[in-house]
């Protein structure tokens, strides 16, 4: 087997697993879970409907590319949506079967093994960077996002060195799990540094669509390359996904944009990749990314959690409203996995540990973790049952008071 594979770390929902191994919850009160970031809000169902119209599409095989209907419908969405000049729908687009599938694979189409070098991530982060990055045989150089620097990477930190090193900058904004968005200043300053170093810039946006000011939308990495005249979007690529967007998590529908000089090569990598989005899909997808009411009354229901979650908790709890996304990263009133580990026992609530989702900055030295005393709660249940979990949050915290 590849020995690569030695270097990954089990999935955070397996140490979850493994920390609960001994703990017997309360069964008296019905499960929640804030755990896993997997909406729960209904699938649209106009999208629902045109799948099963498109259901004879079964015995089609579909390309690879796509069908041009849909990547006229997501260059249509990202022109609207970030203020773009043009995207080239046969060279600037390209639908995936999810984005962590796209994300990992791109990785391993992008990396150059024979140069060596890093894939730079923020810490914590979606996993699924690490595992790219070491299956892809680079090293991985982690940036901490910690509060005093608004919970996003401080890239002044990075030294020319650093940079020269590079062949892959991962973005996550809004962040996961700390819903930061990343600015169009800093977005800028990043593309001059790839221009002068030669990196490539992957910015995860999946959770772009859910933010709380209708009139401030989270900017984008193309957007700032558009507001500097970068049409071609030189050596920059965005992830999107309709899982959070639509709440359609379970039709792998995303896709990925920019540079035609990167997505070229990856086109032809997905060719043997075997990872074409089904036909049928494609037809839902195209009907979730021409609809954005959807989306609105999705963000609205959002809103309305975080309003009702953070008037329970904000006097027993240090928590605040990210700046977009479904998460909450609060700090806990005793070590994050004691925390959590009370709360399934006493509450049957489940939340995750953020150490979980990040490492340590210094070996041996738990406390280093940029999660440490922090857990990552997603708010993607109805509001009744999130107020109850925020309810059950404040009475373990009393408890432990």
């Amino acid at each position: 087997m590849n020995p690569e594979l030695q270097q990954l770390q089990p999935y955070p929902f397996e140490k979850l697993r493994a920390l609960f191994a001994d703990v017997t919850p309360n069964n008296s009160k019905t499960p929640i879970s804030f755990g896993i970031g997997e909406p729960k809000h209904p699938s649209p169902e106009f999208v629902i409907q045109t799948l099963r119209d498109e259901l004879k599409r079964l015995a089609n095989y579909p390309a690879t590319a796509g069908i041009p209907e849909l990547r006229q419908a997501i260059a249509d969405w990202l022109t609207k949506r970030f203020k773009l000049n043009h995207v080239d729908v046969n060279s600037q687009v390209l639908p995936v079967n999810g984005t962590r599938e796209a994300i990992f694979s791109f990785t391993q189409a992008a990396f150059d093994r024979s140069a060596g070098g890093t894939v730079i991530s923020p810490n914590p982060f979606y996993q699924i960077y690490e595992g790219a990055a070491y299956l892809a045989g680079a090293e991985l150089q982690l940036l901490p996002c910690l509060e005093e620097n608004g919970f996003k990477p401080d890239f002044n930190q990075v030294s020319a060195e650093q940079w020269q090193r590079c062949q892959l900058l991962f973005l996550c904004s809004p962040g996961n799990p700390t819903g930061a968005v990343i600015q169009a200043e800093e977005l800028k300053q990043l593309i001059a540094l790839s221009d002068e170093y030669n990196f490539i810039i992957a910015s995860d946006e999946c959770y772009s669509e859910i933010y709380f000011d209708e009139s401030k939308p989270p900017i984008g990495l193309l957007q700032a390359c558009a507001e500097l005249g970068r049409d071609d979007y030189r050596n920059c690529v965005v992830f999107h996904s309709l899982s959070k967007r639509s709440n359609l998590p379970g039709l792998r529908s995303g896709f990925i944009a920019g540079d035609a000089k990167l997505l070229g090569p990856y086109l032809q990598y997905r060719t043997y990749h075997g990872c074409a989005l089904p036909v049928q899909h494609q037809y839902a997808s195209i009907a979730a990314w021409q609809d954005e009411q959807h989306v609105q009354d999705n963000r609205a229901a959002y809103r309305q959690k975080f309003d009702a979650v953070l008037e329970i908790l904000q006097p027993v709890m240090d928590i605040a409203r990210p700046d977009a996304s479904f998460y909450l990263w609060p700090k806990t009133p005793i070590a994050e996995t004691d925390f959590a580990k009370a709360l399934y026992q006493q509450q049957n609530l489940t939340v995750l540990p953020g150490s979980f989702l990040a490492r340590p900055l210094e070996n041996g030295k738990p406390d280093s973790n940029p999660g440490h005393n922090r857990i990552r709660m997603a708010l993607v249940a109805e509001l009744a049952e999130c107020i109850d979990g925020a309810e059950r949050i404040r009475t373990c915290i009393q408890d432990l008071n």
